[in-house]
């Protein structure tokens, strides 16, 4: 049981952001975000999003860096990818 988190290359918000997953189950990615102050608004389908100012933070208690696609895989892989919805049309 792995947390994981891509380097902050996403932009938004006029932040930079990294996405961070668990490979295991959603209560240990919660348990882990809580654990380094990742607001429950943060969580979006299947992953926190984390700014670059936490990034550190996320390392240092654990999550294991990776690369985007890396993160993906890993995520899809264990079967907790959500993708996100196409709308009706």
């Amino acid at each position: 049981m792995t947390v994981y988190i891509d380097p902050p290359n996403w932009p938004g918000h006029g932040r930079m952001w990294s996405h961070m997953v668990s490979d295991a189950s959603y209560d240990e990615l919660h348990a882990f975000a809580a654990r380094i102050g990742a607001p429950p608004r943060a969580f979006d389908r299947d992953h926190y999003d984390v700014p670059s100012e936490r990034y550190a933070d996320a390392v240092a208690a654990g999550a294991v860096e990776v690369g985007s696609k890396e993160l993906v895989r890993r995520l899809t892989e264990s079967g907790l990818r959500r993708p996100k919805r196409r709308p009706a049309g």
